[in-house]
């Protein structure tokens, strides 16, 4: 009798593992990166030089969904405008500063789901990682 309460027990709790709640609930954390491919390389005006310098980025998109990424891809072209054209803004001390870095990583970041949410009517992005930032 005591094996059988812990078997009924145990039925109960993976049971409700498996409830479409509990699907859902899942499926909602399917969280997935996307990259791309080149890296992102473009120019920047240095200061008291009159020359440009040049940023080499890595750039990963923490997307809030799977099935976002066909969407993602769709609209790269406007995404990497995006990344593009705030640095190219930039002045010389914010790119090369770690204070200054992670202020143009939040400004892209709300630039794009900006972005993507007047295109799609979706909030897509998560997050945005630099994996690489070189700069010269």
């Amino acid at each position: 009798m005591k094996y059988a309460s812990i078997l009924l027990t145990l039925l109960i709790l993976l049971c409700s593992l498996y409830t479409p709640g509990a699907q859902a609930q899942r499926s909602e954390q399917d969280i997935v990166y996307y990259g791309f491919d080149p890296d992102i390389v473009t120019n920047y005006v240095t200061s008291g030089r009159r020359s440009l310098g040049y940023i080499r980025v890595t750039v990963e998109l923490m997307v809030a969904d799977r099935s976002y990424l066909a969407d993602i891809e769709h609209h790269e072209p406007l995404i990497l405008n995006t990344i593009i054209r705030i640095f190219n803004q930039q002045p010389e001390d914010k790119i090369k500063s770690l204070t200054g870095r992670e202020e143009i990583r939040q400004t892209i970041l709300q630039e794009l789901q900006a972005v993507l949410k007047r295109e799609t009517g979706k909030d897509m992005i998560r997050d945005l990682l630099f994996t690489k930032y070189l700069y010269q």
